[in-house]
């Protein structure tokens, strides 16, 4: 009987699980429908920053035809994306042609610990902007909140320097705006979707500069 007793638990614990299993299933693809819906929504509303890409393609490839570098910073996953970005210069984004000068200062833990000890994190790109930038480069600041001290520090160290300035911003209202040679503003609030969004917008630009630059012969 005990024995008997034992199957009957185990399978009403199995047909629990199962239930469960399929409840988890259900949601899933409901919150997946949901969430690529957001996305594209957003790309949509995205595509009124065709003019400012354009743009922003213009002066890097100017930049770089006449020698000059590209300076990208950023905090967190911008960080991320400010490495990404240069990675797809430096290395290739699709065609073989000679790499791009392109510095993300968010990759050598050294300097940034070191300037961020001596002076104060608020002060990690400006220091190295100071030290790097030279007129005529491109610095592209990227800031989701629109806010972060260190990245506002390092934009206006760059117009000091006579460095062009792209900022990468959400919506929320930033102090780059203005002094900005070229904003490109996503239309949302949600950190995680300007992330993704400024991935795009920057493999766009990493497609436009290799298309147009692309080649020993172009540079």
């Amino acid at each position: 009987m005990g024995r008997l007793m034992n199957i009957w638990v185990s399978q009403d614990s199995c047909d629990t699980m199962n239930n469960e299993k399929d409840k988890v299933k259900k949601k899933g693809r409901t919150s997946l429908r949901k969430e690529v819906e957001e996305r594209i929504a957003l790309l949509k509303r995205a595509t009124l920053l065709e003019e400012p890409l354009k743009n922003a393609e213009i002066l890097l490839v100017k930049a770089l035809k006449e020698g000059k570098k590209i300076l990208v910073f950023g905090n967190g996953g911008s960080a991320a994306d400010a490495q990404h970005f240069v990675c797809e210069l430096v290395g290739r984004y699709k065609r073989e042609r000679s790499g791009f000068p392109a510095i993300a200062l968010s990759s050598d833990p050294s300097v940034v610990t070191a300037v961020s000890n001596d002076y104060g994190y608020a002060r990690i790109f400006a220091r190295q902007v100071e030290a790097l930038g030279t007129p005529g480069d491109v610095a592209i600041a990227i800031t989701t909140s629109g806010k972060s001290e260190n990245v506002l520090q390092g934009a206006r160290k760059a117009k000091e320097k006579g460095l062009h300035l792209i900022a990468l911003l959400g919506k929320n209202p930033s102090s780059l705006g203005p002094i900005s040679d070229v904003v490109l503003t996503v239309p949302s609030e949600d950190t995680p979707l300007i992330q993704e969004i400024h991935t795009v917008l920057l493999h766009i630009l990493a497609k436009g500069i290799e298309e147009i630059a692309g080649g020993e012969e172009n540079l």
